[in-house]
């Protein structure tokens, strides 16, 4: 019986006191190399298109003195989608629903555009502190409130990132945890449900990690 309901994130997989829940993060690399010796297939036009998709769109986010980024972006977004559609698969941890993952890709992103902007741009670093039209009375305030959004700005990444996919996820937990006791009209409403949240749960896949990269891509574009 589930003690905790949350207890369904919780690592269990363990080897030699190795815990081989965080291999599925690189379950992802099965599906790269059959790009290279295979025919071209749907699946590869269908991901080819949406590359071509992110890279336009990335290079109008950067412009054109930043524009080689986009790789980057293309990756980060790739790494995210490929771990929260494995996470919908049975028996896979969804290491994408873990601080521990999105923070680890958030915080140093984010430190490195720091980084960069404040030591080759520190005075377009500091004109971004005061918005422009800011009265003189409000300028004290409106530092304080910039620096606070812009420190917190790592931790909404991965927080919105761990809680859409948690969320999901502990949904169809409690629907299937009723299943086993509920009448056959029950059970059948239970699962056309599961099923239309499944693919919600696709689409909720994308639309994070898209997210994700668009808002790494915009913060990126402050730094210069």
């Amino acid at each position: 019986m589930m003690t905790n309901l949350f207890s369904v994130f919780d690592p269990s997989t363990n080897l030699m006191s190795w815990s081989l829940n965080w291999l599925s993060s690189m379950m992802f690399l099965m599906f790269i190399p059959s790009m290279f010796w295979l025919l071209p297939s749907r699946f590869n036009k269908m991901w080819l298109n949406i590359m071509i998709a992110l890279n336009k769109e990335f290079k109008s986010l950067l412009g054109n003195s930043y524009k080689k980024m986009t790789l980057i972006f293309i990756s980060l977004f790739s790494f995210i989608l490929f771990n929260n559609f494995l996470g919908l698969f049975p028996y896979i941890f969804t290491s994408s629903s873990h601080m521990v993952f999105s923070l680890t890709l958030s915080l140093p992103l984010w430190l490195s555009f720091m980084l960069f902007g404040w030591i080759n741009h520190s005075q377009h670093m500091f004109s971004h502190l005061i918005p422009q039209g800011t009265p003189p009375v409000l300028m004290p305030f409106m530092v304080i409130i910039e620096t606070i959004s812009n420190v917190i700005r790592p931790g909404t990444l991965a927080i919105r990132l761990s809680a859409n996919m948690i969320a999901g996820h502990l949904l169809l937990t409690l629907l299937g945890n009723t299943g086993p006791k509920a009448s056959l009209m029950i059970l059948v409403i239970l699962l056309i449900t599961q099923m239309a949240l499944l693919i919600l749960e696709m689409a909720v896949s994308f639309i994070q990690s898209y997210v994700f990269a668009v808002l790494t891509t915009l913060y990126s574009s402050e730094v210069y």
